[in-house]
This record gives structure tokens, C-alpha cells and sequence, in this order.
């Protein structure tokens, strides 16, 4: 049975605020450049659905925006609140990426809301144009600086500890420590995937229910493009992501690979069961790839579980964490490579009723994918907080009220949600896209 005492609680209700809070820092990353596309397409085809399309996805994603703010405000609370021994040794360190990621995302609202209220202010289309990127920029500077304290999480840096304080400070090492490259990569490339198949999951379901236009069609087609831009990047991220993990998180790999003798030619396991004693069935191996995976040779020696002690070893159940992760990262570049090959091969048809479902399916997908991922990544860390350096168990508070907390953020998590979506539905309901291109451009064209 899991007792719940106070690192527990604090422990599930920092997860929970993550799970939630991802969502829409996925978004906050990955939905403003897929605007900046579509305005950019509008004005260079001089196509006034492309305008439309970047109009609507800027007046969704400022709803998405402010249940952000909510709850990374949350997750700044709870450092504070539940961590305390882990932000008096570490929160002078990474308190310059903390104070840079506020900075980032006023820098990206202040743009935000010049774009919204400018579209209809210049003559020239492009100057509006210009304005997306700030916001871009902003957006992925939000992800940067606080994937950086991620990273450091991971591999520490920058400091010292000398009678229990935290001296020879250097911020800038802290920040681009090793994992920070490979992390920062995985985490932009994903968020901008995701955005682009949430997007397509909406517009392939619109055209399911036999309401598509040519406007749907083009926003299919330009989501699914760039999602399958975004998706190889993203598969390059995690290429490099594991040979990181092999270097210097060995025991996060072989946890997350069920792989515990240190080998050469190691295979890579799928899926599959294990015992209390560790033997391993119903899975899928594949011949050395775990070897190819950690250093690009079958030869690679992949260092094994068994090598650190046990009290040291993550969980092994985020070997399905991993797996899923892959393979609905997977997933997601078939499907938008299909419905590309499709696009430029005539005789295929891209409205085939099976593929637009499986347009449909890889929006929540990949939102679990990036669910997934983290998961992953926060508890193959364990047991550590800060490893090597600070466990959880010494990180969390002693107060017995994290309950209570526990209790008010899962309702305010829950009132936030329902009204997201709430408002989401009615900003959108019965008010098509081809009313707003009527009434903006009656004659269909920019000129009119």
C-alpha cells in the first residue's frame, strides 16, 4: 500500500501539477509558430484562409495562455512550499533561468497582445507579420530557461557545498550543464509536433463529420507538414537524448531498458513483463540496438543496473514510460509522413476515411507521448532530486498540511480545466470559419 505521508503527497501533488501544467506549456511553445506559418503562407499565396486560420488559433491560444500562467504560478509556489531543502541549496543557482523564464514569457505577452489588437492596424501585411516573432521567440525562451533547470536537476553543476552551504556560485554553468543541449532540444522539437498534430486531430476531425471546406483542407495539409518536420527533429532529439543518458545517466537507460549486465551488442527490449527476480518475458528484443542506440556501433558497451546500488536504482516500471514514449513518437512520423506521400502522390487519396482517424488519434497521442516523457524523465531521476547530490526523501517539507494543499489544487486543477475547454467550445461554436472570411474579405481575396 502507498502511505501517504509528507513526501509522498508532495511528491504526487508536484506530479499532478505537472501533468496538468504541461499541457498547456506544450502549447504555449509549439501553437505560435504554427501561427506565424499560417500568416506567413496567407500573405506570400495572398490566401486570406491562411489569414483566417492564424486569427483563430491567436484567439484560442490566448485561453490556453492564461490557464498557463495559472498553473506555472503553481509550480513556483510548490518549489517554495514543498521543496524547501532543495531550494536553499539549489535555488541561488537557478534563480537566474527562474527570473529569465518570467522574463521570456512577459517579453512573449507584451507581443501577444500587440498582435491581437494590430491585425486590422497596417497596410503593409508583413509588418503584422513581424510581430510573430517575438512571440516565437519568447515562447522558446520560456522552454529553454526552465528546461535548463530540468537539466541541472540532472546533472549538477556551478556550485559547491562547503559546510552545508552553497558557494562558488556560477549561474551560467549551472545552466548549460551537460543534459541541457539534449534536453532543450527534445523538449522544443516535441512541443512544436504536438501543437501541429493537436491542430490536425481537430481539422481531420471537422472534415470526419463531412463539415471540412477548403479551408479545413488547407489546414490539414499545413499542420501535417509541419508535424512531420517536427516529428524528425523530434526522433533526432531523442536519438541524442539516449546516447546522453548512456554517458551520463547510465542507470536511468538500463532502468528504462530492463538492461542490468554491463555488455556490448546489449538488445533493446520492447514492452514485455518481469518478475520480482528480475527475468524478463513476453517481450520484443531487438538484436544489439540498445548498443546502436548508446553509441552508434553494436559495439557499444551499455552499462548495466546491476553496477549501481540498489537504493540508487530508479523504478523499473518507467521501462513502459520509455516504451510508449517511443512509440507514439514513432506513430506520430508514419502518420504525417503517410498523409504527406499522399499529398504529392495524386492517385492516393489523403481524405481516406482511415487515415483522417488516424490524424485524429495522434493529436491526444502525442499529448501523451509528452506526458509520458516527463514522467520518464522526473522518475528515472530518482530516487534523487538533485543527483548525486540531494535525495527526495532530504529534499521534501515536514509540514503535515500538504494534504490539504493536495486537496485545493486538484479542485482549482479541475475548475480550470472545465472552464478552459468551456470557453474553447463557445469561442467556436457556430461561428465558422467561412462567416469570419466572408466578413472580413467578402470578395475572397486580400485586395477586397
Amino acid at each position: 500500500m502507498l502511505e501517504l505521508d509528507g513526501v509522498t503527497l508532495s511528491r504526487l501533488l508536484t506530479a499532478t501539477t505537472l501533468i496538468f501544467h504541461v499541457i498547456f506549456a506544450t502549447i504555449g511553445v509549439g501553437i505560435p509558430v504554427m501561427i506565424a506559418i499560417a500568416e506567413f503562407m496567407g500573405i506570400k499565396k495572398k490566401d486570406p484562409h491562411y489569414l483566417i486560420l492564424a486569427r483563430r488559433w491567436a484567439r484560442g491560444f490566448t485561453i490556453t495562455v492564461a490557464v498557463g500562467v495559472v498553473t506555472g504560478t503553481a509550480i513556483g509556489l510548490q518549489l517554495s512550499l514543498l521543496w524547501p531543502s532543495f531550494m536553499q541549496v539549489a535555488g541561488q543557482v537557478i534563480a537566474l533561468p527562474l527570473f529569465m523564464e518570467t522574463f521570456a514569457f512577459f517579453f512573449e505577452a507584451i507581443f501577444l497582445g500587440i498582435y491581437l489588437y494590430t491585425w486590422d492596424r497596417f497596410k503593409n501585411r508583413w509588418l503584422h507579420w513581424l510581430l510573430n516573432i517575438p512571440i516565437v521567440i519568447g515562447a522558446s525562451l520560456s522552454a529553454f530557461f526552465i528546461t535548463t533547470v530540468n537539466a541541472f536537476m540532472n546533472t549538477p553543476q556551478g556550485f559547491d557545498i562547503i559546510d552545508g552551504e552553497t558557494v562558488n556560485i556560477s549561474p551560467l554553468a549551472a545552466m548549460f550543464n551537460p543534459a541541457t543541449p539534449t534536453k532543450v532540444f527534445h523538449v522544443i522539437t516535441s512541443a512544436y509536433m504536438t501543437s501541429a498534430l493537436i491542430l490536425a486531430a481537430i481539422t481531420a476531425f471537422i472534415i470526419l463529420m463531412k463539415k471540412g471546406t477548403d479551408y479545413h483542407k488547407k489546414a490539414l495539409r499545413l499542420t501535417m507538414v509541419a508535424g512531420l518536420i517536427f516529428a524528425a527533429g523530434t526522433a533526432l532529439a531523442g536519438d541524442l537524448s539516449a546516447k546522453f543518458l548512456a554517458k551520463e545517466q547510465p542507470e536511468k537507460l538500463a532502468a528504462a531498458e530492463w538492461h542490468f549486465e554491463t555488455e556490448s551488442n546489449a538488445d533493446l527490449i520492447v514492452f514485455g513483463t518481469i518478475n520480482d527476480e528480475g527475468e524478463i518475458s513476453n517481450e520484443i528484443r531487438i538484436p544489439g540496438m540498445l548498443s546502436f542506440l548508446a553509441g552508434n556501433s553494436f559495439d557499444t558497451e551499455v552499462i548495466g543496473l546491476n553496477e549501481f546500488p540498489e537504493e540508487e536504482r530508479p523504478p523499473l516500471w518507467i521501462h513502459y514510460m520509455f516504451d510508449l514514449m517511443v512509440s507514439i513518437g514513432m506513430y506520430s512520423l508514419f502518420i504525417s509522413g503517410l498523409f504527406v506521400m499522399f499529398m504529392f502522390i495524386k492517385r492516393f487519396n489523403e481524405w481516406n476515411k482511415l487515415l483522417l482517424m488516424g490524424i485524429v488519434a495522434s493529436g491526444p497521442l502525442a499529448m501523451m507521448a509528452i506526458e509520458f516523457g516527463w514522467i520518464y524523465a522526473e522518475v528515472g531521476r530518482q530516487p534523487w532530486i538533485l543527483r548525486g547530490i540531494m535525495t527526495v526523501d532530504e529534499a521534501a517539507t515536514t509540514s503535515s498540511s500538504v494534504g490539504i494543499a493536495f486537496g485545493l489544487f486538484l479542485a482549482l486543477y479541475a475548475v480550470l480545466g472545465f472552464f478552459c475547454v468551456k470557453v474553447l467550445l463557445r469561442m467556436f461554436k457556430n461561428r465558422p470559419p467561412e462567416a469570419e472570411l466572408e466578413k472580413r474579405f467578402p470578395g475572397g481575396t486580400l485586395d477586397s
